[in-house]
């Protein structure tokens, strides 16, 4: 189950290049009662469209390099990208960290001071400004035009190595991926372009050069002792991206998450279920009737032994939503609650 496997990128780690050749051929031809005579093809060059994705992957790189900049933080480097003409920089929370600023932005041969406009940590992003600067903004695509099987390319500063790129495919769209951290993504790009600690923040664009996503994260498989697994990455969405950005932007803070919330604190027994450590007065789970000192077991019938468990859940729900939550009380019994879900305060 993926939820148990995925870790969140810190801003430094190692480096991959993957490359990847795309090769077409189409084939004619007619269906009667006799052979159709068939008109001569020109013949491609044995390497024309090998040569074709090449010039196309390098007009990506060229047009959108200069809008992927380095940030670097207290605690290390990431990425970002350049969200509009104001030089306000859309990058991953993760990559900020703690720190409210300034951070360093270096762009092409500069470095800029940068402040903090904003962030929203249940969705993994943030958003610091460079004045002044005069910028290139990225163009964002629509992801919700995206298929399985696009093309994907990722840019990014992964150890540092700046203006780094890897290209893939769209492998999936995967619900509720859990970043380890108490985090949970309620709808994540799946890519085989490698993403790595360092790539955080930064872009993961089509072929026509517009970003699609922002790479975050990268699994983890327990056969390598917990290595990142080669080939699975993850990215937020550019739709998700634009949204949350631009009410940052606007407002400083969120003020329409689209997230579900239940208004608790929460931490882990050790896999035994989801410890309610506080309700908040008047929030959806003090109105269902759940009490400091519960364990919360299961979500509409999904299972719940760890906060990771429970977050994925709970991701995946829409504000308003009637759920059934399984819970075993502080003296042992076991009842189920009704609950309406509400909106995850962004401010």
């Amino acid at each position: 189950m993926l939820r148990r496997h995925i870790w969140w990128l810190a801003p430094l780690a190692g480096a991959a290049v993957a490359g990847g050749i795309v090769a077409a051929v189409s084939l004619g031809g007619g269906s009667s009662s006799q052979a159709t005579p068939r008109t001569p093809q020109a013949r491609l060059h044995p390497g024309a469209a090998a040569l074709a994705f090449q010039s196309a992957i390098r007009a990506v790189v060229q047009r959108l390099s200069p809008s992927v900049v380095q940030i670097q933080t207290p605690s290390g480097l990431g990425s970002g990208v350049v969200f509009d003409s104001n030089g306000d920089i859309v990058t991953n929370n993760h990559v900020v960290g703690a720190s409210g600023g300034p951070f360093s932005v270096t762009a092409g041969a500069h470095s800029y001071s940068a402040t903090l406009v904003g962030r929203f940590a249940p969705d993994d992003l943030a958003v610091v400004r460079v004045s002044g600067a005069g910028l290139r903004p990225a163009v964002l695509a629509n992801s919700s035009r995206l298929s399985v099987g696009d093309i994907a390319i990722a840019i990014g500063n992964p150890l540092g190595l700046r203006s780094s790129v890897t290209d893939g495919i769209v492998s999936a769209f995967r619900q509720g991926v859990s970043e380890g951290n108490g985090v949970a993504l309620p709808l994540m790009i799946q890519t085989s372009a490698a993403i790595n600690p360092g790539n955080s923040g930064g872009a993961l664009a089509d072929i026509e050069g517009r970003v699609i996503g922002i790479p975050t994260l990268a699994a983890t498989d327990p056969e390598l002792g917990g290595s990142a697994a080669p080939g699975i990455g993850f990215a937020i969405p550019s739709n998700l991206v634009r949204d949350i950005a631009t009410q940052i932007i606007r407002f400083h803070h969120v003020v329409n998450s689209h997230r579900a919330y239940l208004g608790v604190e929460i931490a882990d027994t050790g896999g035994a279920g989801v410890l309610v450590q506080s309700v908040t007065s008047g929030g959806p789970a003090a109105k269902a009737g759940l009490v400091r000192g519960d364990v919360i077991t299961a979500v509409n019938g999904h299972g719940t032994p760890t906060v990771n468990d429970l977050t994925s859940v709970v991701s995946e729900l829409k504000p308003g939503t009637t759920v059934s939550i399984a819970v075993v009380t502080q003296h042992g019994a076991h009842k189920t609650l009704h609950l309406k879900l509400g909106e995850f305060p962004g401010g």
